[in-house]
């Protein structure tokens, strides 16, 4: 079993950043691919970035791509998301994810024996 519990939402201007971070625990995630998904009100939950168990690989969504970071620090078993560049359409429930497939993360999907964590709350004002 592993546990996500994700941190760092809020409230925050348009071209403003915050830094989300999603700590695991009860198992090492070396081996999981992690990620970051969200979804907007009345939106369904939509794939924003990935990244290899070892951290070598990262896949981002068109549309987060050049403004969103994700990184991962497997010694403290985090992955973080970097946000920069906010708009108001970032608004969301951000949702941490650990999957054993690297490949179907990136392409929205999470195979059976994933993990979700409970959402961070990001508003974005304009």
């Amino acid at each position: 079993q592993v546990q996500l519990v994700e941190s760092g939402g809020g409230l925050v201007q348009a071209g403003g950043s915050l830094r989300l971070s999603c700590a695991a625990s009860g198992r090492s995630c070396r081996s999981y691919a992690m990620g970051w998904f969200r979804q907007a009100p009345g939106k369904e939950r939509e794939f924003a970035a990935a990244i290899s168990g070892s951290g070598g690989a990262t896949y981002y969504a068109d549309s987060v791509k050049g403004r969103f970071t994700i990184s991962r620090d497997n010694a403290k078993n985090t992955v973080y998301l970097q946000l920069n560049s906010l708009k108001a359409e970032d608004t969301a429930v951000y949702y941490c994810a650990a999957s054993l497939s690297f490949l179907s993360m990136r392409a929205g999907a999470m195979t059976a024996g994933g993990y979700w964590g409970q959402g961070t709350q990001v508003i974005v004002s304009s």
